[in-house]
């Protein structure tokens, strides 16, 4: 098993070797062994590979700084998540840029039933900190894990309210953990380890350069199923994640500011855009979401009983059974159906009031 980790960390030392070519890799050959002991004409015929990538694997010696990383996992207690591995952020995977390896260290499930990811400007205002202390002691009772980027501002009081509520929240790094970044949140990152965890795609030694907070941002928008963005102008690393989260598919939701507030100018876009639904309240944003503590579920399914589904309306329905609010883009995705089945389907499911049609090309199931 050691030996499997030490490949699976040496192929992400390799140059060229992106987390789309390893996946294809693992695809293939199933290991990150049997990649390394494949023969070159193998490796070259992998999709986006070809025969400079697949010598750079054939000719990798570098095992000592894989072995250099494992030993410093063990030491402190850091996991390291292949995207074989059970304990990786499953949602990751349907993202197409999902990375290879991830450095894990807490105590959270990652794979958590409900996975809430809180973004927002460092410069916050008042209005910004109340809604997110609000809304995070909002999903106190719905068992959320809260993700954000430990970055001051929305993102610290993000992890904060989490920690205050006894909820588990996991902060997604721009660098290697054997730092935090910024100091300001050490003490509170060694809390989060505790009551949550730490994470990201970062080896030891690199440092937070700003040109790696782009990748971390994707992390935290695939990991999650919502996405809300707090306070944001229009530029910047907030709006970088909210992009991300809408091109994932993932639901994004945005808190309105007043058209003078410069930091809710990046919120206010996203929602003219109709790429965010708007925030106005948890309830409400709790709902929507279907995260309701339903004494429902049970007339949900005696009702699914006496309702007849054509065979692309039973496909479709399936996808609606593991997750209750889904974009229609994930609905083409997911079923395999074509364009004017999924919206023949679509539309029979709404007049039997089946599912419901929200802005931004999102359903949810009734």
């Amino acid at each position: 098993m050691e030996e499997e980790i030490i490949y699976q960390i040496a192929l992400t030392l390799i140059d060229g070797i992106g987390p789309i070519q390893a996946k294809n890799l693992i695809d293939k050959f199933g290991t990150a062994t049997h990649v390394f002991k494949a023969n070159i004409h193998q490796v070259e015929s992998i999709e986006g590979i070809g025969t400079i990538k697949a010598r750079s694997i054939k000719n990798f010696i570098n095992f000592s700084a894989a072995e250099d990383e494992l030993s410093f996992c063990i030491k402190h207690n850091i996991q390291p998540l292949f995207i074989a591995d059970k304990n990786y952020p499953k949602r990751l995977l349907n993202c197409f840029d999902a990375p290879a390896m991830l450095y894990y260290k807490g105590n959270a499930d990652l794979n958590n039933a409900k996975v809430i990811t809180i973004i927002g400007t460092r410069s916050n205002t008042e209005y910004g900190k109340s809604v997110t202390e609000k809304l995070v002691e909002g999903l106190t009772a719905h068992n959320v894990l809260v993700v954000s980027g430990l970055a001051l501002g929305i993102d610290a009081i993000a992890h904060k309210s989490a920690l205050h509520n006894e909820l588990q929240t996991v902060g997604v790094l721009g660098h290697g953990l054997d730092t935090i970044y910024p100091a300001q949140n050490k003490s509170l990152a060694k809390e989060m380890v505790q009551q949550g965890g730490l994470l990201t795609e970062f080896k030891k030694g690199i440092t937070p350069e700003a040109f790696n907070f782009p990748r971390r941002n994707r992390i935290a928008a695939g990991m999650a199923d919502v996405t809300v963005a707090v306070e944001t102008q229009r530029k910047g690393g907030s709006m970088i994640t909210a992009e991300l989260a809408y091109q994932y598919n993932r639901d994004l939701f945005a808190v309105p500011g007043r058209l003078t507030d410069h930091k809710s100018s990046g919120c206010n876009h996203l929602i003219q855009q109709n790429k965010a639904i708007i925030y106005t309240d948890v309830e409400a944003f709790i709902k929507t979401m279907g995260w309701e503590l339903n004494q429902h579920k049970s007339h949900k399914k005696q009702r699914e009983l006496f309702i007849e589904l054509t065979p692309e309306e039973e496909i479709i329905m399936n996808i609606f059974r593991e997750k209750d609010i889904t974009h229609i883009d994930e609905l083409h995705t997911r079923s395999g159906l074509n364009s004017s089945s999924i919206a023949a389907a679509v539309l029979n499911m709404e007049l039997q009031n089946i599912i419901l049609s929200m802005p931004g090309k999102i359903y949810k199931v009734l």
